[in-house]
């Protein structure tokens, strides 16, 4: 009688354990997908150096026309005077 007990026992909390342990694992591989999920996502928000320099030599451009404009200005006012 003493042997059932400890039997059960012994089954129900190895049982228990088991449970536990699938339960775990399997939220383990739950937060591995979620993590991949988001590591996708967030490359998606950012770019690359490249496009960074890209657009910084866009700018650039933009302001050294600018600068020649108003030089030209400049030198056609100072001339009219």
């Amino acid at each position: 009688m003493e042997s059932l007990v400890w039997n059960t026992v012994l089954t129900v909390v190895l049982g228990l354990l088991g449970w536990t342990l699938k339960e775990k694992a399997a939220e383990i591989s739950r937060l591995g997908i979620l993590l991949n999920k988001t590591r996708e996502e967030i490359a998606k928000e950012y770019i690359t150096k490249q496009e960074v320099h890209m657009d910084i030599n866009r700018v650039l451009e933009r302001l050294e026309k600018l600068d020649a404009k108003l030089d030209r200005i400049m030198e056609s006012s100072s001339t009219v005077r």
